[in-house]
């Protein structure tokens, strides 16, 4: 199945901007949220999956080679993994499944095997190329490395996970938890200091973010990069099938 290149070229532009949020919350995650309560790890697995995702549907844009992009994702899976299996202890595993690091886990395996099956046996002997999408038309059977099952298996998960996604109220799958940043006034620091330790610190205010930060850093569009990364995923997986 060949989709056309204008189809390719628009989920390429999702995934950049996915990419380009993704960074922005981990420029300004730092300053606006608790680092206790702030998975700056799923943020960069967002980053790394929507750059690689757009090398994938456009050759073009392909930053790194696939061996390479594998060893990364590898990485990630296994992050995940370990994150899972920390969830795991003293909990069931219904209630891990249905926690933050599942999806990720499913989303950065089926990647994986997006460019383990791209660089494979069967898409070299086919005679294709093996950049991406954009220049492998005609993947079917190909591109899906021997084993297309694996890739529907990969799809259908992708497709149950991004409907999970979007029955859940925003601020419940939001991994950034947005705090006022404190600081001490000039006028109030200044005085403090004159009058020496005894007189304290001062007042303290609270700073509250601007909109553009609360918009980077808001459940609505953690969910939003979520469900696009899904849809995207689910679909280049069943045109490789």
């Amino acid at each position: 199945m060949s989709p056309p290149a204008w189809i390719l070229e628009i989920f390429a532009a999702i995934m950049i901007l996915v990419a380009e949020v993704s960074a922005g919350q981990l420029v300004v995650a730092r300053a606006w949220t608790r680092r206790s309560r702030t998975n700056a790890d799923i943020a960069v697995s967002h980053l790394l999956m929507g750059i690689a995702m757009a090398g994938i549907l456009v050759p073009g844009l392909s930053a790194l080679p696939n061996a390479a992009w594998e060893i990364v994702f590898a990485v990630i899976a296994s992050w995940f993994i370990w994150c899972l299996w920390r969830e795991s202890r003293g909990r069931g595993a219904a209630t891990v499944a249905r926690g933050d690091y599942a999806p990720h886990l499913v989303h950065s395996a089926a990647v994986l095997y997006m460019f383990a099956a791209l660089a494979g046996p069967s898409a070299a002997g086919s005679g294709m190329s093996m950049s991406g999408m954009g220049g492998m038309p005609g993947m079917a059977g190909g591109a899906s490395g021997g084993m297309p099952a694996l890739a529907l298996i990969f799809a259908l998960l992708l497709v149950a996970f991004t409907v999970h996604d979007l029955d859940r109220r925003a601020g419940m799958d939001g991994y950034f938890h947005v705090v006022g940043r404190p600081f001490l006034p000039a006028r109030s620091a200044l005085a403090a200091a004159a009058a020496g330790p005894a007189s304290g610190a001062g007042p303290v205010v609270t700073v509250a973010p601007r909109t553009a930060e609360r918009l980077l850093l808001s459940p609505a569009l953690v969910k939003g990069c979520q469900v696009a990364m899904g849809v995207t995923m689910a679909f280049t997986l069943i045109t490789m099938i």
